[in-house]
């Protein structure tokens, strides 16, 4: 999965880009890309206006997110941003830049670090139950072939059974998400005071899926994931397990909702008393609509670790189900 994703010829090194083959909630509407810059706002309020305000965005793609989020940004707060896009690929030609583009996040800084999809691929073991009721590693060659390996044991074993604790029945199978854990204290040991945040697909202890989520994408399509470069390579996150004392759980759609965006209609009214901005309301409602879905963007888990501030997106979850 690392050569596949992250090697001379991995996926994500590719001249297209994710975008060339899949949507995030970046790619789907700006609107997105405003909300975060709101978080970053509060953030900011929360950290008494630094300096310097850091907005890390882990796992950039090609800096869309950064890009989208210093536009969206009051002059005031653009002027004291610190925009890292911390990606493995090469930076993009023509992007911002005010943008610093790494390949690891800088340490040390205060501010918000954003990982949007990010942890989802953070290379993983896929174990399988054998004939006996034993856990064994799923091992693959290059054409998507394969087979059962060694037994599950130590670090590893400790983690399944915390986590993601499997039955005795052949077949059934657990993705061993140890090294999400490890990238994401990581990434959050890289603040020195701020909020970071984890958005992607999730499952937690009550609901794992019996045979796993890995999976491949290609052009638009969900395909096998043979570890080939020609496809990403994704799991969904037990997102329970990464979080650290002091985090929170909660879906897209209550924190985009507390972060000002809403799929409610305009009022029939504009129509008459102002077309033009009623189209762009309508426009702006069914984009707000495809973030916030259930069953789509709208499922997907934000995981928030608050780092020597209150985190601010809990208070506004909190303000708007009062609401």
């Amino acid at each position: 999965m690392e050569a596949a994703l992250y090697g001379p010829e991995g996926f994500y090194l590719r001249p297209e880009g994710p975008a060339g083959h899949f949507r995030t909630s970046v790619h789907a509407s700006p609107l997105f890309a405003g909300a975060v810059a709101r978080l970053l706002c509060r953030v900011d309020e929360a950290l008494d206006h630094p300096d310097e305000l850091a907005f890390v965005d882990l796992g950039a793609g090609r800096g869309e997110l950064t890009a989208g989020v210093l536009a969206a940004l009051p002059a005031d707060v653009a002027a004291r941003a610190r925009a890292c896009a911390v990606e493995r690929a090469e930076r993009p030609a023509g992007l911002d830049p005010r943008i610093e583009w790494r390949d690891q996040p800088p340490a040390g800084v205060t501010g918000l670090l954003f990982a949007n999809e990010w942890l989802d691929n953070i290379p993983l073991d896929v174990v399988e139950v054998d004939p006996e009721g034993l856990g064994r590693r799923v091992l693959v060659q290059d054409d998507g072939t394969e087979s059962l390996g060694d037994t599950v044991e130590g670090a590893d074993a400790s983690w399944l059974a915390r986590w993601w604790p499997l039955a005795p029945e052949p077949g059934l199978r657990a993705e061993i998400g140890r090294p999400r854990d490890e990238a994401w204290a990581a990434a959050v040991a890289t603040l020195t005071r701020g909020l970071a945040v984890a958005v992607d697909y999730a499952h937690d202890r009550a609901g794992r899926p019996p045979f796993g989520t890995l999976t491949g994408f290609r052009a638009g399509r969900e395909t096998a994931p043979v570890p080939d470069g020609t496809c990403d390579i994704t799991a969904h996150v037990a997102l329970d397990a990464c979080a650290l004392p002091g985090a929170a759980l909660l879906a897209q759609r209550a924190a985009l909702h507390a972060l000002g965006v809403s799929g409610g209609r305009p009022p029939l009214s504009l129509a008459s008393s102002d077309p033009v901005a009623y189209v762009h309301a309508l426009t702006r409602a069914g984009e707000a609509g495809e973030l916030t879905a259930e069953g789509g963007l709208g499922d997907f888990g934000w995981l928030t670790q608050r780092v020597g501030i209150p985190d601010p997106l809990l208070v506004d979850v909190a303000d708007h189900e009062e609401q």
